[in-house]
């Protein structure tokens, strides 16, 4: 299995840290983040379900831009054989 050594960059980390104490986010937004920050500073991927939900989020239009950048992140951290 191809190994993707991609991880959160410090301002994404902060965004998905404010995402996930805003009682406003919506679910989607919130599940990218913990993905997000969950990588941040370690070698974790993203998993098959997270990548399907991130897809999903970018591919629809009325996706917020922070939840677009939070779905960009959790996706090119993906296991690139997927």
């Amino acid at each position: 299995m191809s190994k993707n050594l991609k991880q959160t960059s410090p301002q994404i980390a902060k965004l998905a840290a404010e995402v996930l104490q805003n009682d406003a986010s919506s679910r989607i937004a919130k599940r990218l983040a913990a993905s997000a920050l969950s990588q941040h500073g370690s070698s974790k991927q993203t998993g098959a379900e997270t990548e399907d939900t991130a897809s999903k989020a970018l591919a629809d239009k009325r996706t917020s831009v922070n939840t677009r950048k939070l779905a960009g992140t959790v996706l090119s951290q993906a296991n690139k054989k997927r």
